[in-house]
């Protein structure tokens, strides 16, 4: 079928003269499919690259579940634009949501993502797909697809919208049970890189208001962006020791990530924390609220993994940085206080 054409005298408008390129926005669809081949190299797609949507065949697993995550950057994202760290939030995108899929025991095994921009920036999307790219490879997960949505007069010049979607999946006797937690379990936790990509709002008030002068390298350290906890999980099932739930600790802190999943039936930790060795996080944290703090950063931890006291002394030796916060009682409260400075 040829495509209509206009006569010469035509004067109607086009889709390009109100802001969007449609086959600028098709070659860059073109240009990344180097950067999706990457994560496929141990999984595969079930269909062709380039479809509506994607498939994914289960038919290894013998009890497949399915398992879905959905997260974005927040407001960090804002400083991430101003200081040019783009590849920095593809990265944080793509932890935020794979992180939430491994805390059920599930693989991660596919990401897709929503771009919502002003107008077809080739190269600022793909500093963005290439941080995707690095992270969704270390962890093999798939770049199954996603949206790039052109919206001239919405979106701002300048600004990117960003969101993440993770689908994982498990054998259904591999799920994580946090019902099974139970008094004299042991909580093990890993670093952080930083405060992650939560808590921006007040980090951004505190640089507005206070006088805390980061340099350039002071503020790329500030940001740096969410640690993946792909490799600790691994380590835990390479041990042998199966947890009895792990916790991703992002909005709400240590209390509220880890509270959720057994404060409702009586239980509760009182949890002894290192000194955050972070020169940076320090200059910021010196300006907040010391309860608020941690109700709203990951406070040095990442990643928790609660586990029966047997095998607490095994646990320690799954990845670096492992470290013993508490133990699980019946207090029915999250209380968290820092260790001294050493």
């Amino acid at each position: 079928m040829s495509s209509p054409q206009s006569s010469s005298s035509s004067s109607g408008h086009t889709y390009k003269q109100a802001g969007v390129d449609i086959h600028e926005a098709a070659a860059f669809v073109d240009d990344i499919s180097g950067m999706r081949a990457r994560t496929e190299k141990n999984r595969k797609l079930a269909n062709a690259f380039g479809m509506f949507a994607a498939a994914y065949d289960l038919s290894d697993y013998k009890q497949p579940v399915i398992v879905t995550g959905c997260d974005g950057v927040g407001t960090k994202l804002e400083l991430l634009l101003k200081h040019d760290l783009l590849e920095y939030a593809g990265k944080d995108l793509v932890a935020m949501n794979v992180n939430d899929v491994l805390t059920t025991g599930a693989d991660p095994i596919m990401f897709l993502d929503y771009l919502g921009v002003p107008r077809i920036d080739k190269r600022m999307l793909s500093r963005l797909l290439a941080g995707m790219t690095e992270y969704l490879e270390a962890c093999d997960c798939i770049l199954a697809g996603g949206e790039t949505a052109e919206m001239p007069g919405v979106v701002p010049e300048g600004i990117v919208e960003l969101s993440g979607f993770a689908i994982g999946a498990a054998e259904k006797p591999d799920l994580l049970d946090p019902g099974t937690i139970a008094a004299g379990d042991v909580l093990i936790g890993w670093r952080s890189a930083g405060f992650h990509a939560n808590g921006f709002s007040l980090v951004r008030r505190i640089l507005e208001k206070e006088n805390v002068g980061l340099n350039d390298e002071e503020m790329a350290k500030l940001l740096l962006p969410t640690l993946l906890y792909h490799e600790e999980p691994k380590a835990l099932k390479a041990a042998g020791i199966r947890p009895k739930a792990m916790a991703h600790i992002t909005g709400g802190g240590l209390p509220e990530n880890l509270g959720r999943m057994f404060l409702k039936r009586g239980l509760g930790c009182d949890l002894t924390i290192p000194f955050w060795e972070n020169d940076v996080v320090q200059k910021v944290l010196r300006h907040a609220d010391p309860q608020d703090a941690f109700d709203t950063f990951n406070m040095g931890l990442g990643w928790v993994a609660i586990v029966n006291e047997a095998d607490a002394d095994a646990a320690l030796r799954c990845g670096d940085g492992a470290v013993a916060i508490g133990q699980m009682d019946t207090s029915a409260a999250v209380t968290v206080k820092v260790a001294p400075a050493k």
